[in-house]
């Protein structure tokens, strides 16, 4: 079977390079907020690229209510290194999690 010489050259450009894709990024920068935190964060709303790493927007329930459209949330806003290691995060804002904007 012939080898594909483009897929082993990306694989020694990222090795090289050091660079983790966005998934391992994300993965390793939320174990880190949830441990912080101490709890685990729902999902993540948004993700770019900065001069310094990654900023990533991530919700997390802050008070749990019956129905759980009642239950507050927040956004945070994730500062991240390249390696996805957490530098810094603010709370955005709080919402309920049955509203919209």
């Amino acid at each position: 079977m012939p080898r594909d010489d483009s897929a082993d050259e990306g694989e020694r450009t990222h090795q090289i390079s050091g660079h983790d894709g966005l998934g391992t990024i994300v993965s390793r920068s939320l174990a880190e907020f949830g441990d912080l935190v101490g709890q685990a964060p729902e999902r993540v709303t948004g993700a770019r690229r900065t001069d310094a790493g990654w900023s990533l927007l991530v919700d997390l329930t802050e008070l749990e209510r019956i129905p759980s459209t009642t239950s507050v949330l927040a956004t945070y806003r994730l500062d991240v290194d390249e390696q996805g290691f957490l530098v810094g995060y603010e709370r955005l804002r709080r919402f309920v999690r049955g509203s919209t904007d």
